[in-house]
């Protein structure tokens, strides 16, 4: 029976029981704004709701049951109001005061002034590796750690500054590491400033190890001995399932390849790597079906999922986000367990308000938006359409497997694009194909974890039955990485993110219509049947007969050049980090690569080496004379021996050739010492330079060889002139105008990293190549960059910058680079035409180039 005056809602459709999302309202937006705006508007905006609860309270006891259709409606409506002025008057008593003490702590002050500080802190987490592309003589990985801690005393210049914060070290990897929560240990360091909208009172920059340090708490120690046990059982596994599998079980990534933790970003499969409530609800979820299978009640199985549940708390750490995801993944466990969809908003909101005054910095925290969103969408969208899917005739294994992942990037994807500045358009394909080995996967290193400690031989076992799926999910998330314009750029903070909240609602009221669906679903048509044909009869990259390309591998350099033979290519340099030079050579079609140059050992030179090898034959590894730095050396002669490839050493006067490729070594004339540790310029002047004759001209490779180096190079009385220079050093200050001169190129090419801190290219070297009259073409804006040859001179085809983050905050927006495919050629310029070096196999060069008449695009 329905009440008069009430609508009956739909067959099927349960109505949502909304009391206590006003106060979860209320509590996040008190925090959020006495965060970002001060603790005086928090105050404000909790004063505001206790008073609009107590309004609503008042108005319900004045009229009576009479103005209200049932009791029941009016007694949930007392209990709406009510817990909006408890949770209002929390926000407004116990968090503003929070909030305020965090934001006048005298350590914030001395913050901002700076100064060493000695400090007396215990860890709140497990100290989280900071991750970086070597640089120069720098390898690339974990060289620090951040350490989230509560401070118990502070000494600053001298004097006791009385504080209760909460602040941030950034310390060194090697002695931090170690440390487990709960442990106090002193630290010395430079204070700095920590970002607004936090609270976290300063940063402190250690240099020194831990000193003093007290006993972590048992459990502490005992959930470390299972992660290392675990990890000890992965090392029977290759690399990258070894690093992946205790990130999956347990979010411990600090073994996790640079290279797969990109991937699994810009597929859109991140949250698998880190403790999220699907781990919770897989674990206990399993535990429940287990019991629920032998017969157990009700009450036995829910204790023991809540023992399991709070071991598994323990063993992947402390930290928000797990704390954030035990309830969240609670909340889905419950509605799944129970069936009980009018009691998820309820719980939903009970947690959010939990959770923000348990830990006010959760309000500001993308991750617990994150979280709040994608347990909405699971528990509220999901299963309409997957019943909506069901009744059109769509398998209920396949709605669900839909509909789940579709719900959860529709939710996300506006704090996603807000916070990365980029929308991952494989997401949802890359989670559906994903989906059916994450529970598996998960049961199975959870199993290897527990059985790890006691029994090595069983957890070895079962890491050998999850490694299928473990290598599934990495072809997943690097094929899906992989297609073009997988991940694409977003404008990044507030407006983007509230634009594309609007783009996800326009898409789903757009749904909604018949019209509107079928207007969508040809235009999809259209650009399926428009865009496949053009990429597979005339694909945009890479463009035909393309002679060399300077691949977008970030701060550092990755060349590679055509040999004249289809699939077949010599790469000079490989970038800083696995990943990006292996997507360019795959976007290029190479799968032979017979030398590899390595111009000199620095990390942004020789850092990719590994990803070379990836499904690709190798011939030989060409270096200089230089052995420095060491560990550089070492590190190559390592990944030489792991592939049965041999090393050769490239000296002056020697000549190599291919069908449609010259190479001729013309340095290095100087050799660092192999004691000691040799500053960067010596490394950088031992550069390998390269005279290479293509199709396209000749091409001058020169490494990173700075001023005495390109003097050298001049007084060798090498014939040095080519159409394209590798402008030396990503385009540096260290570039000499006799050198330019005596080059005279046409096209100047920089490798170089968007937003880099080295300030490269340098304007002053800009300047001293257009005033030569070249063109100069950068990876930075032009992403992958292409030389062919042109009519009568060579042009420069650019693919377009990536969308992928090159490690360093962008200081602004890159200046806008030509569309794909587009082609620039230089205008002329006072240089008379030259016959190009004879071929290697006999023939003539190229006819004499003049210069154009004209600047063509």
């Amino acid at each position: 029976m329905v009440a008069p005056g009430a609508e009956a809602a739909p067959a099927g459709r349960a109505a949502h029981d909304l009391r206590l999302v006003p106060a979860a309202v209320v509590v996040w937006g008190s925090a959020l704004g006495g965060l970002l705006l001060g603790w005086r508007v928090g105050v404000a905006c909790a004063g505001a709701g206790v008073v609009a609860g107590a309004a609503a309270l008042w108005r319900l006891r004045r009229d009576g049951p009479r103005h209200h259709r049932t009791d029941r409606e009016r007694s949930r409506g007392l209990a709406a109001a009510g817990a909006l002025v408890l949770c209002a008057a929390l926000a407004a008593g116990p968090l503003g005061v929070r909030i305020a003490t965090a934001q006048q702590d005298p350590l914030r002050a001395e913050a901002e002034r700076g100064g060493e500080a000695g400090l007396r802190v215990t860890l709140a987490e497990r100290p989280r590796p900071l991750r970086s592309a070597g640089y120069a003589g720098q390898a690339g990985g974990v060289r620090s750690v951040l350490v989230p801690v509560e401070v118990r005393a502070a000494t600053v210049r001298g004097r006791d500054v009385p504080t209760a914060a909460r602040a941030l070290l950034i310390a060194p990897y090697a002695d931090w590491a170690r440390l487990l929560p709960g442990q106090t240990v002193t630290a010395h360091g430079s204070l700095a400033p920590a970002r607004s909208g936090e609270l976290i009172a300063a940063v402190a920059y250690v240099r020194g190890p831990p000193r003093d340090p007290t006993r972590a708490p048992w459990w502490q120690r005992a959930a470390e001995s299972v992660r290392a046990a675990l990890r000890a059982a992965c090392a029977v596994l290759p690399d990258e399932p070894a690093g992946l599998l205790p990130g999956l079980v347990l979010g411990d990534t600090s073994a996790l390849p640079p290279r797969v933790e990109q991937e699994f970003l810009d597929a859109g499969l991140s949250h698998l790597t880190a403790v999220s409530g699907a781990n919770i609800a897989i674990v206990c979820g399993s535990v429940l079906l287990l019991l629920r299978a032998v017969r157990c009640g009700p009450r036995c199985a829910a204790a023991a999922a809540g023992l399991v549940l709070a071991g598994f708390l323990v063993l992947v750490g402390p930290e928000p986000s797990v704390l954030r995801a035990g309830v969240m993944g609670a909340v889905a466990l419950g509605a799944l367990v129970l069936g009980r969809n009018r009691s998820v908003l309820p719980a939903l909101a009970a947690a959010v308000c939990a959770l923000v005054l348990h830990d006010p910095a959760m309000a500001v925290s993308h991750g617990f938006a994150l979280s709040v969103a994608a347990t909405a969408g699971l528990v509220l969208l999901a299963p309409r359409w997957a019943g909506a899917l069901t009744r059109r005739r769509v398998p209920a294994g396949v709605a669900e497997g839909l509909a789940v992942p579709l719900a959860a990037f529709l939710v996300t994807a506006p704090i996603v694009a807000g916070m990365a500045g980029s929308v991952s358009v494989v997401s949802v394909a890359a989670n559906v194909l994903a989906a059916p080995v994450v529970a598996p996967v998960t049961v199975l290193g959870v199993l290897a974890a527990g059985a790890a400690v006691a029994c090595p031989p069983v957890a070895e076992v079962l890491v050998r039955v999850a490694e299928p799926g473990v290598r599934w999910l990495i072809v997943v998330a690097r094929e899906a990485s992989a297609v073009p314009g997988a991940v694409l750029p977003w404008p990044s903070g507030w407006w983007g993110g509230l634009l594309a909240v609007g783009a996800v609602a326009l898409l789903v009221l757009a749904l909604r219509y018949r019209p509107a669906r079928l207007l969508l679903a040809l235009a999809l048509v259209a650009a399926v049947v428009v865009a496949i044909p053009v990429r597979v009869v005339a694909p945009s990259w890479p463009p035909p007969g393309w002679a060399l390309v300077a691949c977008e591998v970030g701060q550092g350099d990755g060349l590679v050049l055509a040999t004249g033979e289809p699939g077949r290519a010599v790469v000079v340099d490989a970038g800083p980090e696995p990943g990006p030079i292996d997507r360019c050579l795959d976007r290029l079609g190479v799968d032979r690569v017979p030398l590899v140059v390595l111009s000199h050992l620095h990390a942004d030179h020789i850092g990719g080496l590994p990803s070379v090898f990836e499904g690709r034959a190798v011939g030989a590894i060409g270096v200089g004379p230089g052995r420095v730095p060491d560990w550089a050396w070492r590190r190559v002669v390592a990944d030489a021996g792991a592939h049965g490839v041999p090393l050769v050493e490239l000296g002056a006067g020697l000549r190599l050739g291919w069908p449609a490729l010259r190479l001729d070594v013309l340095g290095p004339g100087y050799v660092p010492p192999p004691d000691g540790e040799p500053e960067g310029t010596e490394v950088n002047n031992a550069s390998v330079v390269l005279r290479a004759d293509t199709p396209a001209g000749s091409v001058l490779l020169t490494g990173d060889v700075e001023l005495a180096a390109q003097a050298d190079l001049l007084a060798s009385g090498a014939d040095l002139r080519a159409e394209i220079l590798k402008v030396p050093h990503h385009g540096s200050r260290f570039l000499v105008p006799r050198f330019v001169d005596a080059v005279a190129p046409r096209i100047a090419v920089v490798s170089v990293g968007r937003g880099n801190t080295y300030g490269h290219p340098n304007g002053v070297a800009l300047r001293m190549l257009t005033g030569a009259g070249a063109l100069v073409a950068r990876t930075d804006t032009g992403g992958d960059t292409a030389v062919v040859p042109g009519e009568r001179d060579p042009a420069v085809v650019r693919r377009g910058p990536s969308a992928r983050a090159d490690g360093r905050r962008a200081r602004g927006p890159p200046r806008p680079a030509r569309p794909p495919g587009a082609v620039s050629r230089r205008g002329p310029r006072a240089r008379r035409p030259r016959t190009a070096a004879p071929w290697p196999w006999g023939r003539s060069g190229p006819p004499a180039r003049r210069a154009s008449s004209g600047r063509r695009r």
